[in-house]
């Protein structure tokens, strides 16, 4: 009989850091079935196994080719689109946007902008404003705020502006009234690869951290959905606990606080690269070696990866492909096309032996000299 799994919240104090150093040290306890106790050809889903916010059930990508005549409008068009990101200093960001603009070019369609708003509120509220006044003809943007944004991207669909979001959707906003359509990866089918490779790296009765961003957004409550759900469903033995951070730029020195205050954590989920990159440099402080996984490969995560070290995996999104689907549904949206109120690009497994494989996916080119070089360094378990 399965027991549900415990999920434990609780506040972590700064001050906790000043002490009990010595009992959070860990060196390696991870048992032979780590990563290699997985069967790869059936790892992680088949299918979406998300929704969208709304509970939408997730369209297909193929579903917003342009027919030959759809082409043909688009091109005759000349339309001008603005691109609103979060930060453009991810590989993740840097690959949507290369996904957006190579395919509308393809098409004719310009790209007038890329604005950054450095995770700010007011600044992506300003460079929204600022693009409206641009006129273009269509805006793709990943809001940096559920709530504050919404009035401003409200405005965008009064001015006759066509939109089409990335990852989330602000609050009150709906498609196809105030937007075309949402893109965003099957956040919750990488939490169950996270999920997965973790669980196979922990003792009966471990204890498991997860590393949560603690702000109300669709994406990454989604992936933290996926481990905990997986776990209750596959591993109710394992207990897990939770950190939240909000601020990405002090996940080392939360994340560093959790593990010196709770040493009974064998395991670690970060909700996405750069933190689980963060948290890695904190257990490296600590002396703490206990496996972790995340969501999203960049070329740092995929280094680590590739060194066999404590991150033994990641769920991977898709961000250039995801770009090419925001494009796709834009021109759609130009035409007068209807366009899916949300679309779902399929999670993409990673781990040592298909890092170079899972780099070239991702980011659809060659892996550059130090993730090969990496990989040579830890031959044959790296390909």
């Amino acid at each position: 009989m399965k027991h549900s799994a415990r999920i434990l919240f609780g506040t972590f104090s700064l001050a906790a850091s000043a002490f009990a150093l010595s009992t959070s040290l860990s060196l390696a306890q991870t048992p032979d079935t780590c990563v290699t106790g997985v069967d790869m050809a059936t790892l992680g889903p088949k299918g979406i196994v998300g929704q969208g916010p709304h509970g939408e059930k997730a369209a297909s990508p193929d579903e917003l080719k342009l027919t030959d005549d759809e082409a043909a409008k688009v091109k005759a068009g000349k339309f001008k689109v603005g691109i609103s990101m979060q930060t453009v200093n991810l590989d993740w960001s840097q690959l949507q946007v290369a996904g957006i603009s190579e395919t509308l070019a393809k098409y004719g369609v310009t790209v007038t902008g890329v604005a950054s708003a450095e995770y700010q509120v007011d600044k992506q509220i300003a460079d929204i404003e600022n693009t409206i006044q641009q006129h273009p003809d269509g805006i793709i943007s990943i809001p940096v705020d559920f709530t504050a944004t919404a009035p401003t991207y409200k405005k965008v669909g009064e001015a006759g502006i066509k939109l089409v979001f990335m990852d989330s959707i602000p609050v009150g906003l709906s498609s196809p009234k105030d937007f075309a359509s949402m893109i965003s990866a099957d956040s919750q089918g990488n939490g169950q690869i996270a999920a997965t490779i973790l669980a196979s790296c922990m003792p009966k009765g471990g204890t498991i951290g997860l590393v949560n961003f603690g702000v109300d957004y669709f994406s990454t409550n989604e992936r933290t959905k996926g481990v905990s759900e997986w776990m209750k469903a596959n591993r109710p033995d394992i207990v897990l606990k939770q950190v939240d951070f909000t601020d990405p730029s002090k996940v080392s020195q939360i994340a560093g606080d959790f593990l010196t205050g709770n040493p009974d954590v064998k395991g670690l989920f970060a909700v996405w690269d750069q933190p689980a990159l963060d948290t890695l440099s904190s257990m490296r402080a600590q002396g703490i070696d206990i496996p972790i996984t995340t969501v999203d490969l960049g070329l740092q995560s995929a280094i680590e990866i590739a060194k066999g070290g404590p991150l033994k995996a990641t769920g991977s999104q898709r961000p250039y492909d995801q770009g090419v689907a925001e494009a796709m549904a834009m021109m759609k949206a130009l035409i007068g096309q209807p366009t899916p109120a949300w679309v779902g690009v399929q999670s993409l497994p990673v781990v040592q032996s298909n890092v170079l494989e899972s780099y070239k996916t991702v980011f659809h080119k060659d892996p550059p000299a130090e993730l090969i070089d990496a990989c040579n360094s830890a031959k044959p378990k790296c390909n």
